[in-house]
């Protein structure tokens, strides 16, 4: 199979950051009042911060008290989200993110990131890891920047789209959570790869659809040079 392009995710999959977005998100909650077990996050894990948080007020007893407020509520996750990708000292990179860049780089495989984060959030990010600044990825998008984040397939084929990547079966995307695999799927990628070592365990993606299930991204290029 001749992939010409791979679209990673960024928190759990290429970023290491303890599980800060869903710590993040249930102390933004609990700032309004709304207390939530971790476990009860794991749905919402990988789509649009927005919309996470939309779902999740939903369906509690405060939806009539804080959906009106919902902007303002999502605008205190970002902010709580830019301070701790900015200054906090256990946010790095998945080890053998960048060594996957390069291999993938030196064998002509463009590599994108897509994420369920605004673009502020994850520009933080970029910044701080160099990847943008070393040349290591050559394109992302954020959930804000298309009509429907993931599961739906729009930031995949807005990647496609800007890269010159015509068909989906060229494209792989590798995720740690089962919004990616639904979005990998719902784009027609022709690789759907989820990681078990950030937020999802194996037994959380195996009911998705999914071509191969691996560690971490440092265990792409073996997976590809055998594939």
């Amino acid at each position: 199979m001749n992939i010409e392009l791979i679209v990673f995710d960024m928190a759990g999959t290429t970023v290491s950051e303890g599980g800060a977005v869903y710590k993040c998100l249930r102390a933004t909650l609990s700032g309004y009042g709304l207390g939530l077990p971790m476990d009860a996050l794991h749905e919402v894990k990988g789509h649009d911060k927005r919309e996470a948080l939309r779902i999740l007020i939903e369906r509690s007893n405060l939806r009539e008290e804080l959906l009106p407020g919902l902007d303002a509520i999502h605008e205190d996750f970002v902010e709580r989200m830019i301070g701790f990708y900015r200054e906090d000292p256990s946010v790095g990179e998945m080890p053998g993110a960048a060594e996957t860049f390069r291999w993938l780089q030196q064998r002509g495989i463009k590599t994108a990131l897509n994420t369920g984060f605004s673009r502020d959030i994850a520009q933080t990010l970029i910044d701080r890891l160099g990847w943008q600044r070393e040349g290591l990825i050559d394109a992302s998008v954020t959930s804000d920047e298309v009509e429907r984040g993931r599961p739906h397939p729009e930031m995949i084929r807005h990647l496609m789209k800007q890269l010159g990547i015509a068909d989906s079966q060229r494209v792989a995307k590798v995720g740690d959570t089962p919004a990616d695999l639904l979005e990998g799927k719902n784009a027609g990628c022709g690789l759907n790869i989820g990681v078990t070592q950030g937020s999802s365990t194996r037994e959380q993606l195996e009911p998705f659809p999914y071509d191969h299930l691996i560690g971490s991204v440092a265990e792409l290029p073996e997976l590809l040079a055998s594939a």
